[in-house]
């Protein structure tokens, strides 16, 4: 499915349409245009094409002031192109050990999983205050393939934003891993933190709200 799908949109452009609109929530093609610095037509055309082959999707953005504009996100599609934890063969396993050893079975070899991962980011992350420490692990994951960033705002507060996650597939069927990675945030980043999830078609949005004095 991979090499299906990276044939598929081989076109440099087309590559880096998605890999803009995979760090968004949906972007008009006027946006995408200026990001590419390109012309309007040339972004419009990849996108229609882009869409005909079952990668975008479009809805009707509200603005402030206006009619609603028309804007493009991805579809579930391009997820073989992002990279997973071998979630087939994990959930298989996980069910495996449920059957032979019971329901809470798989949720401690879960649990052991999210304590080995923030053992490993403890030892790698660097700094004092939440926010470097924040900085640092974002830093980590976007190399690990969460597309992770560090965001500070006076209204939003301290936040690591993701749109990726490998855990995706093994998190749908075994909901706890959410609150076992929240929990892994909150030790490798000595404070409390809260996880946020936003979806829209192919799009998703991790949100760790860190909690600082």
């Amino acid at each position: 499915m991979f090499s299906k799908v990276l044939r598929d949109i081989a076109k440099p452009q087309w590559i880096a349409i998605i890999s803009i609109l995979k760090r968004s929530t949906g972007m008009s093609v006027a946006e995408l245009a200026e990001r590419l610095k390109m012309s309007y037509m040339g972004v419009k055309q990849h996108c229609v094409e882009l869409q005909k082959r079952g990668y975008l999707d479009t809805w009707r953005r509200p603005k402030d002031i206006g009619r609603p504009e028309k804007a493009y996100r991805l579809t579930t599609k391009i997820n073989a192109l992002f990279p997973q934890v071998g979630n087939a063969l994990t959930i298989e396993i996980l069910e495996a050990v449920e059957q032979t050893y019971g329901a809470n079975a798989s949720e401690k070899l879960l649990y052991n999983y999210f304590q080995k991962l923030g053992e490993r980011y403890l030892a790698k992350v660097k700094g004092a205050s939440a926010s470097e420490r924040a900085a640092s692990l974002a830093k980590i994951r976007d190399v690990e393939g969460y597309l992770s960033s560090a965001d500070y705002g006076r209204e939003k507060g301290l936040q690591i934003v993701e749109y990726h996650s490998p855990l995706t597939e093994i998190a749908e069927k075994y909901p706890s891993a959410c609150r076992m990675e929240e929990q892994m945030f909150e030790k490798v980043l000595k404070a409390p933190v809260s996880r946020e999830e936003t979806r829209a078609s192919g799009l998703v949005r991790y949100t760790f709200r860190i909690a600082t004095l």
